[in-house]
């Protein structure tokens, strides 16, 4: 991810949330690319309202997830898959909440299917979500994992690594 599709990004979000009325100020931290993979677009939320927050984020997120969704296909649109970018929007340390949660899901679901051996299925997540769950098992090497079903009703399944 290169310095333009950095401020492409930020300012393709600040214009977004002003068409929307919300004057605000997006801070990009492009470092994130390096251990997350995606640019983060950080809402400054210190002019903004807790009503105004809720509505943004949603119920469970779904509000930014729906944002994110948008800067995502919006500002990969026409891009050869090496230059697509990928954007993570934050508001309020929501994304850092969840991922904390997301983990500790992971963790536990984890230590579920070495227990029992019986894989285990992790329902009600976004694909962003099921994507981070995806990427962080595979650190494990005695767990494998994949996606069944159809939106909205795709799951995020865990097993013991079939040898």
């Amino acid at each position: 991810m290169d310095e333009h599709q950095i401020q492409h990004g930020q300012q393709w979000l600040a214009e977004l949330l002003q068409l929307s009325g919300l004057p605000v100020q997006v801070h990009a931290d492009g470092s994130k690319f390096l251990s997350e993979g995606s640019c983060w677009l950080t809402i400054d939320d210190r002019d903004l309202t807790s009503e105004q927050v809720q509505v943004l984020t949603g119920a469970d997120g779904i509000v930014l997830d729906a944002i994110q969704y948008l800067a995502n296909t919006t500002l990969n649109l026409g891009q050869p898959e090496e230059l697509q970018a990928a954007y993570t929007v934050e508001l309020a340390g929501y994304r850092v909440r969840r991922q904390a949660e997301l983990q500790k899901l992971a963790e536990e679901a984890a230590e579920h299917v070495r227990e029992t051996g019986e894989e285990y299925e992790m329902a009600s997540l976004s694909a962003a979500e099921r994507r981070q769950v995806h990427t962080y098992l595979k650190t494990f090497d005695d767990l494998e994992t994949y996606s069944r079903g159809k939106e909205p009703d795709r799951r995020l399944v865990i097993r013991l690594l079939q040898t």
